[in-house]
């Protein structure tokens, strides 16, 4: 196989495959990607970890047609700091191949094409939703999603379509994400779970533009954008029944701004308990005070203004819990992929420390794009302290969205 391809095209097709890529694998192949010419002007990108499949279309100029497999993030790394222009790839007979652009020459080990594994074949797509949708309905949820790798029916997205409905659910057990919108397609139904990674990789696909086409076969998922193919293994189990969860009978609501509330938490999950994360919210007439104490390193407090008439009560709350959803709340911005991932941060092994820094680290480059600059007000709805809490942005919404927190008690 001999090809030519724009390094920015290059470069760009292989960024999207990047996160389905096995880097430390039992099975080597999968840390290639396979590379196949499609008639005489494309070539086709294929990364899978066997679970998760990508794949991506590109113009160029074939030369002699066939197909190679080369390491992924090498080639990568490579396409990322080439100068502008074409890059020329020949497969020599022993599976290498060699790459040539401007005055830089490479020569890059491969592999078989016979040893890269067969992906799912490609089913239809016949339902579609806008990428603004599912980024909305996937940035507003993942982060609910469960890290225990037993918990294995809890580790994705139940995600449904039905009667001019999509919705999506996800839950550790300890709290809830809930999202719906009414979408103009009456007759399209899917009831299915869909796994964490493959919900990350679709954002970063679909980028918020244009629509999102889908379908499913009884063991896969395939979402199709702008040309590109995502797809995934579905997540079999039995999701539990969340509309058992959502309270219906909290009777006391309090309002207040969310930039206010978010930077207090912030401020004082610096000083909370190590070992449960816990902060207190004290809600009493026209205010909330934030409250945070370890025997260890001291105490601390602040008060946010609010909408509140009644009993004063005490809400106990992970600080992680409830600053992650106000953090993500209401964002209409794509997700960036680094900051939601599960990868190891850079400050050793403090339990504490790693969480509060990963939070950090997603508010930084998740902050929520406000369409007005009109301030966002957030309601918690609750009953007691011993009752769950629905919180959820006040006033109406296209979005019917609720975020539901078991208590912690102080």
């Amino acid at each position: 196989m001999e090809f030519k391809i724009n390094q920015n095209v290059l470069k760009e097709e292989l960024g999207f495959i990047q996160g389905v890529v096995e880097r430390k694998t039992t099975i080597p192949v999968l840390s290639n990607i396979l590379i196949e010419s499609i008639g005489e002007n494309e070539i086709r990108i294929v990364g899978t970890d066997l679970d998760c499949t990508i794949r991506c279309d590109a113009e160029a100029e074939i030369i002699s047609p066939g197909s190679m497999c080369v390491q992924a993030r090498k080639l990568f790394d490579i396409a990322r700091v080439l100068a502008p222009g074409d890059v020329h790839f020949k497969k020599e007979d022993n599976d290498w191949v060699t790459m040539k652009a401007g005055r830089a020459n490479y020569r890059l080990a491969g592999v078989s094409r016979d040893q890269f594994p067969e992906i799912p074949q490609f089913k239809s797509t016949p339902m579609r939703l806008s990428a603004e949708i599912f980024g909305f309905f996937i940035r507003n949820t993942v982060f609910a999603i469960t890290n225990e790798q037993s918990r294995f029916t809890l580790s994705g997205a139940k995600f449904i379509v039905g009667e001019g409905v999509a919705k999506m659910v996800t839950t550790d057990g300890h709290r809830l994400a809930y999202v719906e919108r009414a979408i103009d397609d009456k007759e399209s139904v899917m009831d299915t779970l869909i796994p964490k990674k493959a919900l990350m990789e679709l954002v970063k696909l679909s980028r918020g533009q244009g629509d999102v086409a889908f379908g499913e076969d009884p063991n896969h998922i395939y979402f199709e954008t702008e040309g590109r193919l995502l797809i995934t293994r579905k997540l079999t189990g039995q999701f539990p029944n969340y509309e058992m969860v959502m309270p219906k009978d909290n009777d006391k609501v309090v309002t207040f701004d969310l930039d206010e509330m978010r930077s207090a938490v912030r401020r004082m999950a610096l000083i909370a308990d190590e070992r449960n994360r816990s902060i207190r919210l004290t809600v009493r007439e026209g205010e909330v005070e934030v409250t945070a104490q370890s025997s260890e390193q001291g105490e601390g407090n602040e008060i946010v203004q609010a909408d509140y008439t009644g009993d004063e009560v005490q809400l106990g709350f992970n600080w992680q819990y409830l600053l992650e959803f106000l953090t993500n709340v209401g964002s209409v911005e794509m997700i960036a992929a680094e900051a939601v991932s599960d990868t190891a941060d850079d400050t050793g092994g403090n339990a504490s420390v790693n969480a509060r820094a990963k939070t950090d680290k997603a508010a930084t480059a998740t902050a929520p794009a406000r369409e007005s600059a009109a301030p966002v007000r957030i309601a918690f709805e609750f009953k007691d302290p011993n009752a769950q809490t629905q919180m959820s942005i006040a006033g109406e919404s296209i979005y019917d969205y609720k975020y539901i927190v078991m208590p912690l008690r102080i």
